[in-house]
């Protein structure tokens, strides 16, 4: 299993990013609001699911703690990310932390697995209908 967070697995485009704010379904799930995107056709190599992490100004002040809890996001990713493995298509996932202050690493992976098996289901629920 490979449990790396390559450039290419996190959603860096503008183009990309515009199109998950505007077209994306979203849920939230303290404390994150996610967004996701299903972009259709054949999944290869060269496309895998991709990511974006982020924690609010307002929220959380100093860009120490910031950076903290992004660094915590991506490795409960990074650690989880199996659970998106078995769909044929692209998937775009925001992430976005909306809470005030900073939780522990053990926290927040429990909840970022909650919210992948979420979007697992949810995404086999509208392939479905």
């Amino acid at each position: 299993m490979n449990f790396r967070l390559p450039k290419t697995e996190r959603l860096h485009s503008q183009k990309s990013i515009k199109e998950l704010f505007d077209k994306g379904s979203s849920f939230f799930l303290y404390p994150f609001k996610v967004l996701y995107l299903v972009k259709e056709g054949e999944l290869d190599s060269s496309s895998p699911n991709q990511i974006l992490f982020s924690v609010s100004k307002r929220k959380i002040k100093k860009a120490t703690g910031r950076n903290l809890m992004k660094r915590r996001m991506r490795e409960a990713y990074r650690i989880n990310k199996h659970l998106l493995s078995n769909f044929t298509s692209q998937l775009f996932i925001g992430l976005l932390y909306v809470s005030s202050e900073t939780m522990d690493f053990k926290s927040v992976e429990e909840k970022t697995r909650k919210v992948l098996e979420r979007i697992e289901s949810e995404v086999k629920n509208q392939s479905h209908e």
